[in-house]
């Protein structure tokens, strides 16, 4: 079994992505890793040639409907793999893999390398919020995403990058017992503004672009639907980072702001064990 893994990158160094810690996270599972590194206005190429070669691309910063421009560039990292490798691992560059699930990622793609009605690995996230001790528990962060497909290059990055489709239908797919730690949201509050302005220029423009800067100037990490304490344990690539964070977020866990609809969701999810109207991007095969 050979695997390769890939991500793209633009800006790393100015808006505080963890891209050095994403790619090294899952390098013990790849025989090989491409990155496709954006035109960049700070030190990044050099940043991720330090680590593993790449290739460098420019956004289309006119694909701005449902940020496609995200897609389109993940889709140039994938075409990238050669076809020598059986599964590609996707990781975006806000994202870790905790080496306590190694061995169940690498023992999920051995057991279904050669059942081709597989055509991805499905992982359950923890979406990071603020600080590295609280995530966001509301009904706005997805559960699960693909995140190991096929080297099938009818499989394509779908809208903004957070899936991928086939021949333009969801993928089938298995569920594994392993967490994408995703650390977008946690980052000094002046960066994180920064980042969020530069996010909605790859989806937005004219008027619609100018109301979305102007709330992003206003943005408060105490401004939460709802977040719970994290119990679990952080990947050991992630500690010194931990260790450095230097900014202060007041959170409180107990004032979730829940309309009347998400409590009734909610309050179902949490008796049931199932989340009613939830949107998947794949198909589970059992």
């Amino acid at each position: 079994m050979k695997v390769c893994g890939f991500t793209i990158v633009r800006n790393a160094v100015k808006f505080g992505y963890p891209v050095v810690e994403s790619i090294k996270s899952v390098l013990p599972l790849c025989d090989h890793f491409v990155v496709a590194v954006g035109d960049s206005d700070d030190s990044t190429l050099q940043l991720i040639q330090s680590i593993d070669p790449s290739i460098e691309t420019v956004w289309d910063q006119t694909l701005r409907q449902g940020g496609r421009v995200l897609a389109v560039e993940t889709n140039k990292a994938f075409d990238a793999i050669s076809e020598e490798f059986d599964w590609c691992f996707y990781i975006q560059a806000d994202e870790v893999v905790h080496e306590k699930d190694h061995l169940a990622i690498r023992s999920a793609m051995l057991q279904w390398k050669d059942n081709a009605s597989v055509e991805g690995l499905l992982f359950k996230y923890y979406h990071f919020w603020g600080t590295f001790d609280y995530i966001g528990v509301n009904r706005q962060w997805y559960r699960q995403e693909i995140r190991i497909v096929r080297n099938d290059k009818r499989i394509r990055s779908f809208r903004d990058a957070q899936g991928f489709r086939k021949d333009g239908r969801k993928l089938k797919v298995k569920q594994i017992d392993a967490h994408i730690y995703h650390y977008g949201w946690v980052r000094p509050p002046d960066i994180i503004k920064s980042k969020i302005s530069n996010f909605n220029s790859l989806y937005y423009e004219g008027e619609h672009l100018e109301r979305k800067l102007k709330a992003a100037e206003s943005f408060d990490y105490s401004e939460i639907n709802a977040v719970e304490k994290f119990s679990g344990s952080h990947p050991q690539i992630m500690k010194a980072l931990i260790a450095n964070l230097d900014w202060h977020v007041d959170i409180d866990s107990s004032k979730a702001k829940y309309s009347l609809k998400d409590r009734i969701l909610s309050a179902f999810e949490k008796t049931f064990n199932y989340r009613l109207f939830e949107y998947k991007n794949y198909r589970i095969i059992k």
